[in-house]
């Protein structure tokens, strides 16, 4: 209830207290939340400040029991989002209702899955459906907790405009000193909110006390960020912009064409390992290619994680075309 005072005290921008009681962890053995027993605390807390509550919520049980809480927001964790049975069963649950329902991305990058669930959703006459962007696992450690891959939600927000978007940074960045700049950037790109974690002593929470600040600090966050004009009209910045633009479609292209030319090469080695009975995957050859690319990224100011991503990609089509290669000659 502290916190919940402190929110209203320093943070007049709130309008909804979120509270994880059911926290699906990854592992056995971490704090897995309060339960069911956190319920009251949620009715406690909209009473004495007006706040709307949220929980998350993870199948037909957990629904049952917010609807009797008069919970008003439901949210749909990543984990949940993967599962097409899952997210089904809490949209038949809600039907009927009025709800609120916020859908977290899925834990992979996978927007097919993310647009699923809002869709089955609305297809159980849920009308209030929003989107959070919280980021993607991925094997190749960088300095997020979960990469934001912002294209993904920008592909999002154009196949469904209609879409309120909004970003959790505190799981996108897992560390409170990341926290600014990414929400800085969510305003930047138009999003419509930001769901952020708030204790009173971040320290001692029970878990993800990394990636949490207090409601003072949050204000004074929030209070620093610039909304920026999305229409700007001046002639000089549309002609600087525009020849940017013009700029990067160029280099796009000459990508592009690259990558073809690179692939009709790859075609070529193809066809001559199979003249010679060499097999396709040379490892040692595919190592070395990997470590010096990387090396000429960090001499240019590239990340490696991005160079290794690009490259990996780039090896499995060459391969694929060798394999074409390969079978078109059996």
């Amino acid at each position: 209830m502290v916190t919940a005072h402190q929110i209203m005290k320093y943070v007049p921008q709130a309008t909804i207290f979120r509270a994880g009681i059911w926290k699906p962890r990854t592992r056995p053995g971490s704090f897995e939340g309060v339960g069911a027993a956190g319920l009251p605390w949620l009715q406690r807390v909209k009473k004495e400040t007006g706040l709307l509550t949220a929980v998350e919520v993870a199948n037909k049980e957990h629904v049952e029991l917010s609807l009797q809480a008069d919970v008003d927001i439901f949210w749909i964790g990543a984990r949940s989002t993967v599962s097409p049975f899952i997210v089904q069963e809490i949209a038949e649950t809600l039907r009927g209702t009025d709800k609120i329902v916020f859908v977290k991305n899925p834990v992979s990058p996978d927007l097919s899955l993310w647009l699923g669930a809002v869709e089955r959703l609305e297809h159980e006459g849920i009308k209030k459906v929003l989107a959070i962007h919280r980021g993607f696992s991925s094997y190749v450690k960088t300095q997020y907790r979960n990469n934001p891959e912002w294209q993904i939600a920008l592909d999002l927000k154009q196949q469904r405009p209609d879409l309120p978007l909004i970003l959790d940074p505190s799981h996108m960045g897992g560390k409170r000193e990341l926290l600014f700049d990414l929400c800085q950037t969510a305003y930047d790109l138009s999003y419509d909110g930001l769901m952020i974690e708030t204790h009173i002593t971040p320290d001692n929470a029970w878990s993800d006390a990394e990636q949490q600040v207090t409601p003072e600090v949050l204000a004074t966050m929030l209070n620093k960020l610039e909304i920026k004009n999305s229409e700007v009209y001046k002639k000089e910045f549309q002609s600087a912009l525009l020849s940017l633009r013009t700029q990067i479609d160029e280099i796009d292209s000459q990508i592009m064409v690259t990558l073809a030319n690179r692939m009709k090469i790859s075609e070529k080695i193809g066809d001559l390992k199979l003249q010679n009975n060499v097999s396709i995957l040379q490892a040692e050859r595919w190592k070395e290619v990997l470590k010096k690319m990387k090396m000429v990224a960090s001499e240019q100011g590239l990340s490696e994680g991005f160079v290794e991503e690009i490259f990996k990609a780039i090896h499995q089509e060459s391969i694929e075309h060798q394999v074409s290669i390969k079978s078109g000659k059996q």
